[in-house]
């Protein structure tokens, strides 16, 4: 029987340990000032780009700064001067180098993160190592990958060309406006088997009032895999970076 791939992305809602840690420390070191929206939307970002978050709901700056509140009053030694007494400015160099926005980060291929699309069922994963490259005789580069959240008996070689490329970029509710027909995107697809990203094309777009909720925009989606059309919503969608 053949062994299918298991989830890379699965969903799940809320954040998660180790986002809760950082927000805390973050709200102890620097105080109320983390509350500011800017410096929540960097915050937002940051979650949204890192691997941990792959597959999960894409989260909102406004939930940020909603759970930091909430925090702050539960935190009695928290003070308001305390970044003003400290001579702190909210800035990403507070959340790590490593952390900073993908548009804020310099070319070093080094900052880069990047995907790989498995031949085993032509979906797009994350990469978290390359471990070793070769050339073929017609010319070509393969790399070998290991996927995040798989052991080393998922590894794959590659095609660097056709099957590498840098990682899909989440998309917060405000930024739908950047989607339009035609438009190249990762699509998470669910299915009672599986739940993995694939590419898609954008063929038609519903536009409508967002809400408190959020986007409410319908996006019909053709997966080039398969042809399959489907409707969903900005959540499940990712945009090909832009440079």
């Amino acid at each position: 029987m053949e062994r299918l791939r298991p989830r890379h992305r699965e969903v799940h809602i809320g954040f998660t340990k180790a986002e809760t840690q950082k927000m805390e420390r973050l709200l102890r070191e620097l105080g109320e000032q983390v509350l500011e929206r800017q410096f929540c939307q960097n915050i937002a970002k940051c979650f949204n780009r890192s691997a941990g978050r792959a597959g999960k709901p894409i989260v909102k700056w406004t939930e940020v700064q909603s759970w930091l509140q909430n925090r702050a009053q539960e935190l009695p030694n928290v003070s308001k001067n305390i970044s003003e007494q400290q001579g702190i400015r909210p800035s990403n160099k507070a959340l790590g180098s490593s952390e900073i926005p993908k548009e804020e980060k310099t070319g070093n291929i080094s900052e880069l993160e990047f995907e790989a699309r498995s031949s085993k069922d032509g979906a797009w994963y994350d990469v978290e190592s390359f471990l070793a490259h070769r050339s073929l005789s017609s010319g070509e580069t393969e790399v070998r990958v290991r996927f995040v959240g798989f052991g080393a008996e998922e590894d794959e070689w590659v095609n660097v060309k056709r099957a590498v490329r840098e990682r899909s970029v989440p998309l917060e509710h405000s930024e739908c406006q950047n989607l339009k027909v035609g438009d190249l995107v990762l699509c998470f697809q669910e299915r009672r088997d599986q739940a993995i990203y694939y590419d898609a094309h954008i063929i038609e777009i519903q536009r409508k009032m967002h809400d408190i909720r959020g986007c409410r925009c319908l996006f019909s989606i053709r997966y080039n895999h398969d042809n399959i059309e489907e409707r969903v919503r900005l959540r499940r969608l990712c945009q090909r970076p832009t440079h």
